[in-house]
């Protein structure tokens, strides 16, 4: 379970998500308010367990947390979130997987699919890429927060799947259903995580040259900037050198 691994270079979007941090609580809150509408009790409803999880990964506040989820239970916001998955590649053959919650599918559709076409890729069927990737509960923490060892022993006892330590942090994975109670107890252990959520986890990475990295990179993000998107993953991988470049 241990090891380097370049799980942390294709989540690399993360980052740059600390920018967008109101948009990010928006996102949060959409589904603290969609989970919440099966019951607002997290021992009893895994998907606010994972909502609330993610949500103190992002470091969004407890009064706004708690505000989304009576709004869920309660009734308050009336409109109804569909959860929708799309599949596409980018440049260089890239898999990319979008998760979205959405009121209007065939404006979310219409979008996505603008937004793939206008960075030279192509939205897929279902079935289509999804099949390239694993869903799982990822959590990161710094390096600085425990050794290898330790972090390896307290994650492997929590329940977690495998860990993944370098000299950039740590990248824990666990089982979806185990990733609310491997949070919690990371969390207790060493305080809260750089990020924490469900995710679209590659089973092969695929390496670009810097010019379909800079239009992937855009593509990544124009499809973030969607109100309607939570999340995008994708098989990417990037050498350190053209990461650095392209970050500069």
């Amino acid at each position: 379970m241990a090891g380097h691994s370049k799980f942390k270079n294709i989540m690399y979007r993360k980052g740059a998500q600390d920018a967008k941090r109101a948009k990010q609580f928006t996102k949060i809150g959409r589904e603290l308010t969609v989970a919440a509408r099966v019951g607002d009790d997290p021992n009893f409803n895994a998907a606010l367990r994972s909502a609330i999880a993610t949500a103190k990964a992002a470091n969004m506040p407890k009064d706004r947390i708690d505000r989304a989820i009576k709004r869920g239970a309660g009734g308050e916001d009336g409109t109804i979130y569909d959860e929708i998955s799309y599949e596409g590649y980018g440049p260089g053959g890239v898999a990319l997987m979008v998760d979205a919650l959405t009121d209007n599918r065939n404006r979310t559709a219409a979008e996505v699919r603008a937004t793939f076409n206008k960075h030279g890729g192509n939205l897929g069927e279902s079935g289509s890429v999804a099949f390239q990737f694993d869903k799982v509960g990822a959590i990161s923490y710094p390096a600085d927060a425990a050794g290898a060892e330790e972090m390896f022993e307290a994650a492997l006892e929590a329940g977690a799947e495998d860990v993944e330590s370098s000299a950039s942090g740590h990248e824990i994975t666990t089982a979806v259903e185990d990733f609310a109670a491997v949070s919690e107890a990371l969390e207790q252990k060493f305080g809260p995580a750089e990020s924490a959520d469900l995710t679209w986890k590659p089973q092969n990475t695929v390496e670009v040259d810097e010019d379909k990295a800079r239009t992937l990179m855009n593509l990544i993000e124009a499809l973030e900037d969607s109100d309607d998107v939570q999340s995008v993953a994708s098989n990417l991988e990037i050498s350190d050198d053209i990461m650095e470049r392209l970050s500069a």
